[in-house]
């Protein structure tokens, strides 16, 4: 068994994944898939991770939406600290050797000042006219439609 640790890092701050077997299968089927990643770009079986030798690999199982390393689609490949590894759409930072990874937690709700909205230009003119309220109370009595096309002339 290998003593490496090794560590992925979901860039969405969700909780790391530790990769605590030799072999490792990602993907979306549980029961056959060692880490399950509940998500529609993942495939059933989208790639197996490999601790050999101190050094952790990464091979694509013939994912429909494939596996980067660090921007780059790849079939297989070693993955070293740092390196970003995607599966599909899901991205994660490598985290490999001892102590406890940095985690950084994206909090993406940001608080902002909220200022009023002016009124439009002549809002005034309507603010206390009802003759459009008592129309449509008038129109809602009705069973009749009617059609207006669009290049009817309007009154101004």
């Amino acid at each position: 068994m290998s003593s490496l640790s090794a560590k992925l890092i979901p860039l969405d701050g969700s909780p790391p994944i530790t990769i605590d077997r030799e072999v490792t299968i990602v993907g979306r089927k549980p029961g056959l898939c060692d880490i399950v990643i509940e998500d529609g770009s993942i495939s059933k079986l989208h790639c197996a991770l490999a601790k050999t030798d101190g050094l952790l690999f990464v091979r694509d199982l013939g994912s429909t939406n494939g596996t980067k390393v660090n921007g780059q689609r790849v079939s297989r490949g070693a993955l070293l600290p740092g390196d970003e590894v995607a599966f599909a759409a899901k991205k994660f930072r490598v985290h490999l050797g001892p102590g406890e990874p940095e985690v950084t937690s994206y909090d993406r709700t940001e608080e902002i000042e909220s200022y009023p909205l002016p009124d439009p230009p002549g809002a005034e003119d309507f603010a206390n006219d009802d003759s459009d309220l008592e129309l449509a109370s008038e129109a809602d009595d009705s069973d009749e439609i009617y059609v207006v096309p669009d290049d009817a002339p309007f009154a101004d």
